[in-house]
């Protein structure tokens, strides 16, 4: 076995000052990468106004989680499918207006699905989900595609049948890294999304693991979705 090294070069780097004095674990949190990644993609990508709907997957977790109530300021109207009742319940409690399992309710099919004719989708997850999303899509809407968590472990991908309605409908697909949007927004979001986070306007969950021994488990639960909320490896108590 071969040893390598790898190098980064920082080119530049912000100093915290946490003015708030919030848990500083928020900061690889709601006020960190998931915060940036959903503050900044909303803003450059949605394209939303006031009584449109949006479509999150994966809203539990600390992406969708901030990314409904961002569009709930905006005043739009939120559609979220998480993986646990108890899930569901929690991102009802942060303003989504529809909430479903869809581990025990097809996305693709009944009421729901046909309820989600809207504007904006914000995917995490791809396959079936965004079969759906594209099924019921408003014309000339807006796809925010963050992530493809069903497909990373997935032995036979999820195979998407219905991609001639991105024609259709005339969808925008939003590729995007956040790091690439850092430069037009960072500086709005460190000025103002921790007060709003030290507010209550913005609300987080974290798991919580403790010891270093127990960090291969907690990249498990991320992957299997047994975890609930953002996830922190506790190494040593501040």
């Amino acid at each position: 076995m071969s040893l390598r090294s790898s190098y980064v070069i920082i080119q530049s780097a912000r100093v915290l000052k946490n003015k708030e004095n919030l848990p500083w674990s928020l900061y690889v949190g709601v006020c960190g990468p998931p915060g940036q990644t959903s503050h900044h993609a909303w803003l450059e990508y949605s394209h939303a106004k006031k009584g449109d709907i949006v479509f999150v997957t994966a809203a539990a977790g600390p992406v969708g989680a901030t990314v409904i109530q961002i569009a709930k300021a905006d005043g739009l109207r939120v559609i979220a499918s998480a993986g646990s009742d108890e899930k569901v319940e929690f991102v009802r409690s942060i303003g989504a207006d529809v909430a479903f399992n869809y581990k025990t309710t097809s996305t693709c099919s009944g009421r729901k699905a046909r309820s989600i004719s809207r504007s904006s989708y914000w995917d995490n997850v791809g396959g079936e989900a965004l079969e759906a999303a594209l099924e019921y899509a408003a014309q000339k809407s807006h796809f925010i595609i963050c992530g493809n968590i069903s497909n990373y472990n997935a032995t036979e991908p999820y195979n998407v049948k219905n991609l001639q309605n991105i024609l259709w409908r005339e969808v925008t697909l939003h590729g995007f890294l956040t790091g690439s949007l850092m430069p037009k927004y960072a500086e709005e979001f460190h000025k103002t999304f921790p007060a709003r986070v030290a507010s209550g306007e913005i609300k987080y969950l974290e798991h919580r693991v403790h010891g270093f021994e127990n960090a291969g488990q907690a990249i498990l639960d991320v992957q299997r979705g047994n975890h609930f909320g953002k996830m922190i490896l506790v190494v040593a108590e501040e």
